[in-house]
């Protein structure tokens, strides 16, 4: 037997007690933060899936806002919510067997396209590694390198992100690739897997950073030249620096050759033909999301608004904007990031920064009074209530008559679009922004403990009350 105090008992009931009033405080946060998310994320219960078109008969909620007839607007609603999906992958019982492979490896065809997949691969692999050594450490060692070429910063900007691109395919795509050679399903799966988590968004940072290393690049033409000589590289830093973008495009371009051998071949393996035609969607969503990258250095005026603080870029749509405080009309292009929405104006090859609105400011709804076909061609941005005064400002700069609306919110701008398909994707592409903003909402002021600790406290408790 053995004796039992206060002393012993005390510390082990106040760990207790303090474990279980932290667990029971995060579910009680949670569920609060459920309920106001409806005040918060207003952005978020209001365009939920913002998938509406021509013969969409969901039913909607009206408002009853009214302004001038030059404000376009007499009547407005929220965009509606729907349970559509962004994918249109097959799902079936057939799909979640496995079948047999046999029949597409004994094509020679599509064993010759998985095989160039393989080779190609390890091919880019070494040839990042190689490119990385000559113009990254081997560069640096060089006693007549300019200065403007000289430390960690200027390597970064010459070569961007080049070892992070290099660190995904050699740790990740190419094993996947090696393991799965027999698995095609399994290949397709899991590549799949890496667009979605967007491990790829290291291309679109490689893009942003083309123009800055284009110009560092022809700022010491003379230097790479000879150092290209010296090293006996045949291609160059420009032939090494044009690589990832060539790997991505020909990714879609390899999966398009097995999609149509398979079909001509007739095979009949569903989940296979479904998981390489889903990869192949992603790949080339991924690929638009790049080359629209691009741009983004190009945008003049930006001043001092960080682009990099924005979070990760989304997607550019081109519209027709009209700008409701000033009055002015210009095609615009308009700039997706997880954290704002950037609007630049067109000015033939150039685009000049214009506006920029966090996602927790504003409110996306559509024209009532507008025919159909033209009503899911129109989005309208509006500004709410709690960023109002931070544009009053406007007013002094030579802006023109505000339209505030019930309510407190203000016509900020109209953008139409060539076809309504242009929208419905632009509005998918907010969805998915939405609910990123939602989950780091939910996740804000919640205090939890890891379960691994929680667990480990018990067996500490369990311990000393049996050796105490």
């Amino acid at each position: 037997m053995f004796n039992l105090n206060w002393f012993d008992v005390i510390p082990v009931l106040v760990t207790f007690l303090c474990i279980l009033f932290v667990q029971v405080l995060n579910i009680y946060l949670n569920i609060l933060n459920d309920e106001v998310d409806n005040k918060n994320i207003d952005l978020v219960l209001k365009q939920k899936e913002l998938d509406f078109s021509p013969t969409d008969n969901t039913e909607v909620t009206t408002s009853t806002p009214t302004s001038p007839t030059n404000g376009k607007l007499e009547k407005q609603t929220s965009i509606l919510d729907s349970d559509s999906h962004e994918d249109e992958d097959t799902i079936s019982l057939e799909n979640l067997f496995p079948c047999d492979q046999t029949e597409i490896h004994a094509s020679k065809k599509i064993s010759f396209i998985i095989e160039e997949l393989l080779q190609t691969e390890v091919n880019y692999v070494n040839n990042l590694k190689k490119g990385l050594e000559n113009y990254g450490y081997k560069l640096q060692e060089e006693e007549d390198l300019p200065d403007n070429l000289r430390g960690q910063q200027r390597q970064q900007q010459l070569l961007s992100n080049i070892s992070e691109i290099l660190k995904l395919h050699e740790q990740e795509i190419l094993p996947l690739m090696m393991r799965n050679q027999r698995d095609l399903k399994g290949l397709f799966d899991e590549f799949a897997a890496h667009f979605e988590k967007n491990h790829f968004y290291c291309y679109v940072t490689f893009t942003m950073g083309k123009k800055s290393s284009m110009q560092l690049r022809q700022e010491n033409r003379e230097f790479l030249l000879n150092y290209q000589t010296l090293i006996k590289d045949k291609l160059g830093i420009d032939s090494f620096l044009v690589q990832p973008i060539q790997r991505l495009t020909r990714y879609p371009l390899l999966l398009q050759q097995f999609i149509s051998e398979f079909y001509k071949s007739g095979i009949s393996c569903k989940p296979v033909l479904t998981a390489v035609c889903k990869l192949e969607t992603r790949m080339r969503r991924a690929l638009d999301v790049v080359n629209q990258a691009e741009e983004i250095p190009n945008i003049d005026e930006l001043n001092e608004f960080d682009l990099l603080q924005q979070g990760n870029f989304r997607r550019s749509t081109e519209f027709d904007a009209q700008h409701f405080p000033t009055k002015k009309k210009y095609r615009s292009k308009v700039f997706l990031f997880d954290r704002s929405l950037v609007c630049a104006e067109v000015r033939k090859k150039r685009l000049t920064y214009r506006h920029h609105y966090n996602w927790e400011h504003v409110e996306l709804q559509r024209p009532l009074d507008a025919p159909t076909s033209n009503a899911n061609k129109i989005i309208n941005l509006l500004i709410k209530q709690s960023h109002l005064q931070q544009l009053e400002k406007d007013k002094s700069n030579g802006g023109g008559s505000v339209i505030t609306l019930p309510g407190g919110k203000r016509e900020e701008y109209s953008f139409v679009a060539s076809e309504a398909s242009v929208v419905k994707q632009w509005l998918q592409a907010t969805h998915k922004i939405i609910e990123i903003a939602r989950h780091e909402h939910a996740q804000r002021n919640t205090f939890s403990l890891p379960m691994h600790l929680v667990l480990g406290v018990f067996l500490a408790i369990w311990l000393i009350w049996q050796y105490v």
